[in-house]
């Protein structure tokens, strides 16, 4: 079943179950009020009556005896075309009809002996009686006259009027509810499939996308801030972002065969020459072991930065260590290592100051190592590289600046991304695998930190590195 004849049913249910409670409690209350109103005319009428017959048995000295012996007695007049359905009966004690309206003919409203008896104990009574296959309220009032209850006075109204009242009330409440239910049904369904039109597109674009392996896709629709238009744009951000993730990937498979494709080429050159036994001179040899061992070791440090790299892009933070480092003490080495292998660059040390930090000393160090010598290695003969670091509040800030020959402004924001190159000819020749930097970033965001870069083409670059200080 469908949302939108789930939406539609549960709308028309609640809204049937709506009238059906109000039109439940209409008819509860007119025919309450029906039946009071009923009660109300035939208590008045009763009062008349007993007005009437007090008059005239007033001036008998023994009312009682005149009635027992058949003294005539007559009843007030019915008008029965103010009052239709209206009867009137005046009955002994005994249950004896002594005198009765003219519209009851022959017949006599029957009173149950224990009516009657709590009428002698000068209660009124209401009742329901048959007559004719007509339903009767009828009410039995005491005829008293000087304190005695003397009779029963039978006042009776016919029902059908009530009954035909409620009944005309009832076939138009189920008709209203029937129309309703029907009109609201056709309603909530325009309603539900405009509202779930969009998300129709939403689908069916979604299945081209997934059909087609066509990312470039977007979702058409109107600039609402709706929920629908809030779903599109998420939906668009998403499809942006695997987009983005899938270009990546691709770039990333490539690069990764590219890098392994030069080692391997090399290290399956230099077997095939020694198996053919093409080198006989062992100086020869021992330079194709060499070449073996170098491209091998490259080839390591290709897979482990890959592996750092993947658990970064899965959520997991890389495995460091974090202890107690004195990060002054371990740049201060890192500054003498760099040294000895900065042939023609001056490296100098800038501000320093004491500091610690909780974090993976030999992570820290090949993050420091690695910035050094990208510093040495894009700095000209007789340029400078300066090592600086200093506390700022509850951080620790290590910069690297260099002379060299910069960054363009168009790559600075590529930098860390992995096997980005701004000049791809001299890194490949100089052994980089554009995945320094990014793993540079990675360790440094798993120890809580940042890292920030300027640079100017032609004048130099700068790299800082911030790290929450230990306490």
């Amino acid at each position: 079943m469908s949302i939108r004849l789930r939406l539609t049913l549960w709308y028309v249910f609640l809204l049937a179950i709506i009238l059906v409670l109000f039109a439940g409690a209409l008819y509860a209350v007119l025919s309450f009020s029906l039946s009071n109103e009923v009660d109300r005319r035939l208590q008045l009428r009763a009062s008349e009556v007993e007005t009437t017959l007090a008059t005239v048995l007033a001036v008998q000295s023994d009312p009682r005896v005149f009635l027992l012996r058949g003294g005539r007695v007559t009843l007030p007049p019915v008008d029965t075309f103010a009052e239709p359905g209206v009867f009137l009966q005046l009955t002994t004690l005994e249950g004896v009809a002594l005198s009765r309206s003219e519209n009851l003919g022959a017949q006599t409203l029957a009173v149950t002996a224990a009516t009657l008896a709590q009428v002698t104990r000068g209660e009124a009574v209401y009742a329901n009686l048959t007559k004719d296959r007509a339903p009767l309220r009828v009410y039995i009032a005491p005829l008293t006259i000087r304190n005695q209850v003397l009779a029963a006075i039978v006042v009776a109204e016919s029902l059908n009027d009530v009954s035909n009242t409620l009944r005309r009330l009832a076939v138009l409440l189920i008709a209203g509810i029937g129309a309703a239910v029907g009109f609201a049904f056709g309603v909530g369904a325009i309603l539900a499939y405009t509202a779930l039109a969009p998300i129709d597109r939403i689908t069916q674009t979604a299945s081209t996308i997934a059909r087609s392996n066509d990312l470039t896709r977007r979702i058409e629709h109107k600039l609402t801030n709706d929920e629908v238009g809030r779903l599109a744009e998420t939906f668009n951000a998403m499809l942006t972002r695997i987009e983005e993730l899938f270009r990546a990937q691709q770039r990333f498979v490539a690069d990764v065969s590219h890098e392994l494709r030069s080692p391997l080429t090399a290290i399956r050159g230099n077997l095939d020459l020694l198996r053919r036994g093409a080198l006989d001179d062992p100086a020869a040899r021992q330079d194709a072991f060499a070449a073996i061992e170098s491209e091998a070791a490259r080839m390591q440090r290709l897979v482990q930065d890959l592996l750092l790299l993947a658990q970064a892009d899965a959520d997991v933070t890389p495995r460091v260590e974090k202890r107690l480092v004195e990060l002054d003490t371990l740049l201060l080495d890192v500054f003498r290592q760099a040294r000895l292998s900065a042939h023609g660059v001056k490296v100098t040390l800038g501000s320093e100051d004491q500091a610690q930090v909780f974090g993976d000393q030999d992570r820290l160090k090949q993050v420091f190592l690695n910035l050094l010598d990208n510093a040495i290695k894009y700095t000209p003969s007789g340029g400078q590289v300066t090592l600086a670091f200093n506390r700022a509040d509850d951080w620790v800030r290590v910069t690297v600046a260099d002379t060299g020959i910069g960054i363009p402004a168009k790559d600075l924001p590529h930098i860390f991304d992995r096997f980005y190159r701004v000049d791809k000819a001299r890194s490949r020749e100089q052994g980089g695998t554009g995945l320094g930097l990014a793993i540079v970033k990675t360790i440094i965001e798993a120890h809580g930190g940042r890292i920030e870069a300027a640079s100017v083409a032609g004048k130099g670059s700068q790299f800082t590195v911030w790290l929450p200080a230990a306490k």
